[in-house]
């Protein structure tokens, strides 16, 4: 995820290229939502979150022990489990600070929980540098699933998205490492298709399907993990699209230096 500041559109859509955006990303945020429910099973977002007097509630027990954990870290800036404790604690609070589209079910990204998943990655980032990148498992799931369900938000702009989908798929490659089996393999042949590594999507794939109780059902677990190989590079070409426009948006911008990023309005001369 990128660092510093609240995600934001790196370009106007109200303009001509209005709705060749709106495609665009209708198409990414369907094709990492489609992974990601398969990946890590449909979520009952409203049975997480509940309801917005509950989520503000759980948001503030989460922000509030979060707190207290960087406490902790200043007198040891270096603790494993008090690094642990305090990137759990901020994906709680994110999780909690998610709204949901009252049309589509899907949880969309507030800017306050955008916050708790910065600080949550550095906490993240720092307690990796600790380890030297061998983290425990169960966190690193927790990791993995968070940030590839941030990808599926697309946000920030393309880069954002890489990073998210990057994040997420180093994560879960250490869980596979660790705990080798159908379901973490599986989950990892998926968000390495997502991440552009095809070659080692097909491996573990294989290795997916080596793990499964019978041949014939090894033959459909490869079955299925190909649609998503195929579902992975589609959404290669979208990301070459949006690449495209975000490109002509920049463009746009040096040559009209008062349009503003988010197609703001320029401020007013001074008196």
């Amino acid at each position: 995820m990128a660092s510093g500041g609240k995600r934001r559109m790196v370009f106007d859509t109200r303009g001509r290229r209005k709705h060749v955006v709106r495609v665009v990303y209708a198409v990414l945020a369907l094709l990492m939502g489609a992974s990601l429910f398969v990946a890590v099973g449909p979520v009952n977002l409203a049975s997480l979150i509940g309801t917005q007097s509950s989520s503000s509630s759980a948001a503030k027990v989460f922000e509030e022990q979060a707190e207290r954990i960087e406490a902790r870290l200043v007198k040891d800036p270096t603790d494993e489990g008090t690094l642990l404790s305090l990137t759990r604690a901020r994906i709680g609070a994110g999780n909690a600070l998610l709204e949901t589209n009252p049309e589509t079910g899907a949880a969309t990204l507030t800017p306050e929980a955008q916050t708790n998943f910065q600080i949550a990655e550095v906490a993240w980032r720092r307690y990796l540098k600790q380890v030297k990148g061998e983290p425990a498992p169960a966190p690193a799931q927790l990791v993995a699933a968070t940030f590839f369900r941030l990808a599926e938000s697309a946000g920030g702009g393309l880069a954002e998205v890489e990073a998210d989908v990057a994040t997420a798929t180093d994560a879960q490659r250490a869980v596979a490492a660790q705990r080798p089996s159908l379901g973490s393999l599986g989950t990892l042949a998926k968000f390495q298709y997502y991440n552009g590594e095809f070659a080692g999507g097909d491996k573990s794939t294989k290795q997916a399907a080596a793990k499964a109780g019978s041949k014939a059902e090894g033959k459909a677990v490869e079955k299925q993990l190909d649609e998503f190989r195929k579902l992975a590079k589609e959404f290669a070409k979208q990301k070459k699209q949006i690449q495209k426009v975000e490109s002509e948006a920049g463009k746009e911008q040096l040559t009209n230096p008062f349009g503003g990023l988010g197609g703001s309005s320029p401020p007013p001369p001074s008196e």
